[in-house]
């Protein structure tokens, strides 16, 4: 069977299961009447660029479209696709399977570590009604060691459904640094949906901002399948308006000696919500296995709305898990402080923003630090400029 039929099998099976496949529960967001399913025409222009270091291309890698890792990596895409992200999880995976239509496969061999990082920048063209569906598939060999940044953004502004998944396939040893800044515009109702399969003594550090306009659902998970497998799961997001975002991260610990850790600062502007959920799910056998989180939010208004939700999970004993969780407003003396030294307060909030988001930012790579920075910036102007 060719790696085309194949793909093709897999699809029909997913569009079969559809009907039975349960909706992604995320607590204390109510996404009933939201727009999540790809109704629309799917946007076919290409929607993704690449920028790679001339050591990417000369050590072997691969980064191609869909079409392109059908016809010359086969092989890989059929040992590899789905081992992170399952289509049978929800419905909303198994539609990004069944539907997708554009891809991206990056592959780094075994033993190859890269000093420059892999730059992709991904957008969604909301200048004509078109839903947006792409998987991502991310193989690191086993011993790679590379930093992935993803930039994720809207052109235009008219209404649009987006389903975007990233599965990571960490193997054993490899060293994989991910970072991802979401801009996706106000009229566009997205699920994103990024996973890591991570084996023995393999590592994954995730920082992603969630600085998009619109209504998202965001489920990151971390499944630490390898003894000694780690993870780190550093999360900003804010909202402004009358958005919505729910977020779940989650880590599994599967192996013995595996660590797993969540991060996750966010801040409120306006009338919108930001709901954390932060799962550690310590499963039956994972002895000396250790799971940690932080989950705070910080609103900068009365009608503001935010929740964070510690869950932790225990089935086995002789192992280490933690939780801290806060939800609070804004603290008006240090606003007054800063606004008597005779900064405006638009300023001055953004500056207790920017300190309060400050732990997670700094555990951000240096590399993807200060688009970030400059992203929450304009984020917050932009919030800002609404009342």
């Amino acid at each position: 069977m060719t790696a085309q039929a194949w793909f093709a099998k897999m699809q029909a099976e997913a569009v079969a299961a559809l009907p039975d496949l349960p909706r992604p529960d995320f607590a204390k967001v109510d996404y009933r009447a939201w727009p999540l399913s790809l109704t629309r025409p799917l946007q076919k222009r290409a929607t993704f660029s690449i920028e790679a270091g001339a050591e990417f291309w000369a050590k072997g890698c691969v980064a191609c479209d869909w079409e392109t890792a059908l016809a010359e990596h086969g092989d890989l895409l059929e040992k590899y696709f789905g081992r992170a992200a399952n289509f049978k999880e929800n419905r909303l995976l198994g539609e990004n399977v069944a539907k997708m239509e554009q891809g991206l496969f990056i592959y780094v061999p075994d033993n190859v570590a890269l000093a420059e990082p892999l730059t992709v920048t991904y957008l969604q063209d909301s200048q004509k009604q078109e839903d947006f569906a792409l998987h991502v598939l991310l193989v690191a060999g086993k011993n790679a060691a590379f930093s992935y940044f993803e930039k994720v953004a809207s052109q235009g502004d008219k209404e649009a459904t987006a389903n975007l998944v990233v599965e990571i396939c960490a193997l054993a040893g490899s060293r994989v640094k991910y970072a991802a800044i979401d801009r996706l515009g106000k009229n566009t109702t997205a699920y994103l949906k990024r996973v890591a399969w991570v084996g023995r003594d393999a590592k994954v550090d995730w920082a992603m901002g969630m600085l998009s306009d619109g209504k998202i659902l965001a489920d990151y998970d971390s499944d630490l399948y390898g003894q000694g497998a780690r993870a780190k799961m550093n999360v900003i997001a804010i909202t402004i308006g009358d958005q919505v975002q729910g977020l779940n991260t989650v880590v599994n610990n599967y192996g013995k000696k595996s660590d797993g850790r969540i991060l996750q600062h966010g801040a409120i502007l306006q009338k919108s919500c930001l709901v954390f959920n932060g799962i550690g799910h310590v499963m039956k056998g994972a002895k000396g296995a250790n799971a940690q989180q932080e989950n705070r939010v910080l609103m900068l208004s009365r009608s503001a709305r935010g929740d964070a939700n510690p869950i932790l999970l225990i089935d086995d004993n002789d192992v280490f898990a933690g939780h801290a969780a806060s939800v609070g407003r804004v603290d008006d003396q240090q606003l007054y402080y800063l606004m008597s030294r005779g900064l405006p307060k638009p300023l001055a909030e953004r500056l207790v923003i920017r300190g309060f988001l400050g732990p997670v930012l700094t555990k951000i790579p240096e590399a993807s630090r200060q688009p970030l920075f400059e992203m929450v910036e304009r984020k917050l102007i932009d919030g800002q400029e609404l009342e």
